[in-house]
């Protein structure tokens, strides 16, 4: 007999973070069971994720700025634990999952107080800041790498990989066959720097696009996301070059311009690795240098390694260096559809599935969770008491 149940899932407000828990929440609804997300203000505009479900929004404590910062970050984190703790009250549920990012720190936390039983996802090859202060405390951690820095070994019997989980929209792209690609056929180029957009592109991906023989110029035709400050000064460079492109601050259709890109040159954020590794599509990545612990570049590895992506790093992203990859990966159609196989045989299609059938096995008795929940969204006050 399969029960219903209820969970929590708490994240932080960037994609890197929204987009698994989103892909978890869809796989979990799927199996008849009912789902609460706790996030900030920033991951509650995302558009097009955990729709129907109710949003909790609790104030994000971040780390640092001296001893000012601490004390407000301690009283956040404080306040955001109340209200998680008001939630499970109500919501009562068999599990609360964290993904990583401070909204995540308060709902651990107070999963931990009330002894609910709580997992970690870490999308990252580096475990990151909120995880690593929870690794020790909750009941599973769960890894998108077999590889995971600094993740002690000494949690080794409870760490599972399984994953990154994907939108199940771009899931469906790992059947469907690589674009078709003749010697004068159309070449599409998909550019993105991930949920804040990166100016470096912007910057340096026109220009490399411009140095190419011009016969292969001609192909191109490019979907490119930029900053909002970015986009006017991306848009006469392409004109003047001739290359016909399509820019947007967001691309809310991303999945199909996956579907459809030859090659895509991103940043080497979680997400972005594991839609590339799912879908199966070649990649130039462009590790962001200044990501907590150089976490994009570990990213990229496993990636790199396998044949289906070069990894350029920022201090040697130049025109003439993104010219010079591009032509390698990009000139002989056999070669860039084995680089697309290559990336997509290290994806893990079950990764959604797999960390759902760990929550499963992680919460407590169902039994608990069959009365109805109340429908709140508790929010924060001036006065510092809920609403």
């Amino acid at each position: 007999m399969v029960f219903s149940r209820h969970y929590v899932l708490a994240a932080g407000g960037t994609g890197g973070h929204m987009i698994p828990a989103h892909a978890l929440a869809e796989a979990l609804i799927r199996r008849g069971h009912r789902v609460a997300l706790v996030t900030d203000d920033r991951g509650a505009r995302i558009p097009g994720l955990f729709e129907g479900v109710q949003v909790h929004i609790l104030p994000a404590g971040r780390l640092g700025g001296g001893p000012a910062g601490w004390l407000k970050a301690v009283r956040n984190i404080f306040t955001g634990r109340a209200m998680a703790l008001r939630l499970y009250e109500t919501f009562r549920p068999s599990a609360v999952i964290g993904f990583g990012g401070y909204p995540a720190l308060p709902a651990l936390l107070a999963a931990r107080s009330d002894r609910i039983p709580s997992l970690i996802h870490e999308q990252n090859a580096v475990l990151g800041r909120v995880n690593r202060l929870m690794a020790g405390k909750v009941d599973a951690v769960a890894t998108a790498y077999e590889q995971v820095d600094r993740l002690p070994k000494s949690y080794a019997a409870k760490t599972h990989l399984v994953g990154n989980p994907v939108r199940d929209e771009v899931l469906e792209l790992r059947e469907q066959p690589f674009p078709a690609l003749t010697g004068e056929g159309v070449f599409r180029v998909l550019v993105t720097g991930g949920s804040q957009g990166a100016t470096v592109l912007s910057r340096v991906v026109p220009d490399g696009l411009g140095l190419l023989p011009e016969h292969f110029r001609r192909r191109l035709q490019v979907t490119q996301q930029c900053r909002a400050e970015d986009l006017e000064a991306v848009r006469a460079r392409y004109a003047a070059l001739g290359i016909p492109a399509e820019l947007a601050t967001y691309i809310e259709d991303m999945p199909e311009r996956l579907a459809w890109s030859h090659l895509v040159i991103a940043r080497a954020g979680a997400s972005t690795i594991a839609e590339l590794t799912a879908a199966g599509r070649p990649a130039i990545l462009v590790p962001l240098p200044s990501a907590t612990d150089d976490h994009q570049t570990a990213n990229a590895r496993e990636m790199a390694r396998a044949g289906g992506a070069r990894t350029i790093p920022q201090s040697r992203f130049t025109p003439i260096e993104l010219a010079k990859q591009m032509q390698k990966l990009a000139l002989d159609p056999e070669a860039l559809a084995n680089a697309a196989e290559r990336a997509r045989a290290v994806g893990r299609p079950r990764a959604a599935e797999d960390l759902a059938d760990l929550v499963e096995r992680t919460g407590r008795d169902p039994g608990a969770d069959l009365l109805p929940a109340e429908e709140v969204i508790l929010r924060p006050i001036p006065n510092g008491a809920f609403a």
